[in-house]
């Protein structure tokens, strides 16, 4: 992989077509499941000494990989029972061969006894699985899960859609996933990324050259993806040149939470902010604030003046700002300018009522930054029932802007069908405020020239990865103040 190459997500069916596309090439499929069993075996081997190991297999070509880890472990003189779901003779193309190079007993997998072993390979269904799991196999996965013996699962814990993350019926819970050739989104999304453990990626063999035909749309979000879109300052910038950006503050007594995206603005690199406040919030307003300028501008068409006589780059609004027929206005001032938008809280939730008029103003390069029961406000039960990836994406399509879903495993999705999700989030962003420097960093990137997809997931990123480097104890204006070594880290060769 190349250095900078942005880190692909694969569904399950683009993974099913890399597959295809390298046996079309000349590799043959058992090729593919040996190099994948023995990537498996040789984490079991690296963890952990031998001890007695209980693979579980199902009747599909997961199955087939179990039998390869359960061959080769046997041969490092492991001690191991193999339990199969089916009948070996009703095994087919790959798994069936992988069954007969596997000269050890087999145990009907009712017989399995999860609470014996010191290791549990998880060789089910992984991907394959396309319903619920029900009956005596579901009481199986409970015992397994209550047992004390670590589980190495491959390729995802059986009972995990890979690609949208979600449990059916009952799934393992692994301490280790053992992936191959690239992730798949529900590695990353909850509840499946709780049951995955730590995930290995492992090359069995597939070259990147099957993406070129596969299109992938969805990433990993991280420096690879939007490192080369970063605007970093020339030697000759002055502030103006930087990008100027306005936030509009909220009344006397909700203003702090405006200060606090003005400051993720003004840290992530904007040149220039300035706080647009109403007359009764100019006094404390300008008692907090010192690097960021204070206007006063509550009216759209205040505001509107203000845009275009500071070309100002970018605008943010919905921090404290209040919900209602004021806020829409401001809203409104801001998406009919030439400034790009971001559209946080009250700014979302103002149009709950009528969500389509937001949506018919919104523009490609604007963003909006949902939290869940925000996004339920404007886009109804659209996170029932299918991923928060497909989620997302249906939601950027029907605003026509970009849309931060935010969460533990935060997705970005543009209009345009790209999507990336989070994984460097850490659990002390639950708190008071965090979401509002979020929104400030991504106006700081805008107001800096980076268009709203980069803009979105580059925030994001920055945003976790300064929450996570502060760790406990950490309050909102801790992200921005920390914001610095991260960016200095972000711009080391």
């Amino acid at each position: 992989m190349m250095k900078h190459r942005p880190i692909e997500l694969l569904t399950t069916d683009e993974m099913a077509r890399a597959d295809a596309l390298t046996t079309q090439s000349g590799t043959a499929g058992a090729t593919l499941m040996e190099a994948a069993g023995a990537a498996v075996a040789g984490c079991v081997r690296q963890a952990w000494l031998p001890r007695p190991v209980l693979v579980l297999c199902g009747p599909g070509n997961n199955g087939g990989d179990g039998f390869v880890v359960a061959r080769l472990l046997k041969d490092a003189g492991w001690p191991v029972t193999l339990a199969l779901l089916g009948e070996k003779d009703k095994l087919t193309g790959d798994a069936a061969l992988m069954a007969d190079h596997w000269h050890g007993g087999i145990e009907p997998l009712s017989d399995a006894e999860p609470e014996k072993a010191a290791v549990i390979v998880d060789a089910l269904f992984g991907a394959g699985l396309s319903r619920s799991i029900e009956g005596d196999v579901a009481a199986l996965v409970e015992r397994v899960n209550k047992a004390e013996a670590p589980v190495i699962a491959i390729d995802v814990p059986s009972g995990i859609d890979g690609t949208t993350g979600q449990a059916l019926g009952t799934a393992i819970r692994a301490k280790t996933t053992v992936t191959f050739f690239r992730l798949k989104p529900g590695h990353m999304l909850y509840p499946g990324t709780d049951h995955c453990g730590e995930v290995i990626l492992a090359d069995i063999g597939i070259h990147a050259s099957v993406l070129e035909a596969i299109k992938p749309s969805a990433f990993v979000n991280g420096p690879e993806l939007w490192r080369a879109d970063f605007p970093w300052p020339a030697d000759n910038s002055h502030k103006y040149s930087r990008g100027h950006a306005v936030v509009m503050s909220g009344g006397r007594y909700t203003g702090g939470a405006a200060r606090l995206a003005a400051m993720g603005a003004a840290r992530a690199g904007a040149g220039a902010v300035t706080m647009l406040s109403p007359q009764e919030a100019m006094d404390i307003n300008a008692g907090h604030l010192e690097e960021v300028m204070l206007t006063e501008a509550a009216d759209g068409e205040t505001i509107s003046q203000f845009i275009a006589e500071r070309k100002v780059k970018a605008g943010l609004i919905g921090p404290g700002a209040g919900r209602g027929a004021q806020t829409r206005d401001r809203v409104a001032a801001l998406l009919f300018s030439e400034a790009g938008a971001v559209l946080d809280a009250d700014a979302l939730t103002s149009f709950e009522d009528n969500p389509e008029t937001l949506f018919q103003a919104l523009r490609e390069k604007d963003v909006i930054t949902p939290h869940a029961g925000e996004f339920a406000r404007l886009f109804g039960d659209l996170l029932d029932g299918q991923s928060k990836l497909a989620a997302a994406r249906i939601a950027a399509d029907m605003a026509g802007c970009v849309v931060i879903l935010k969460g533990s495993d935060t997705v970005v999705a543009a209009p345009d069908g790209r999507a990336a999700i989070n994984a460097n989030a850490t659990p002390f962003l639950a708190t008071a405020g965090s979401g509002d420097v979020l929104a400030g960093i991504v106006t700081g990137l805008m107001a800096q020239g980076m268009a709203g997809f980069e803009a979105a997931c580059a925030g994001v990123w920055l945003h976790a990865e300064a929450a996570a480097g502060f760790g406990p104890g950490l309050i909102a204006s801790d992200i921005h103040r920390h914001l610095p070594r991260v960016l200095a880290t972000l711009k080391a060769p």
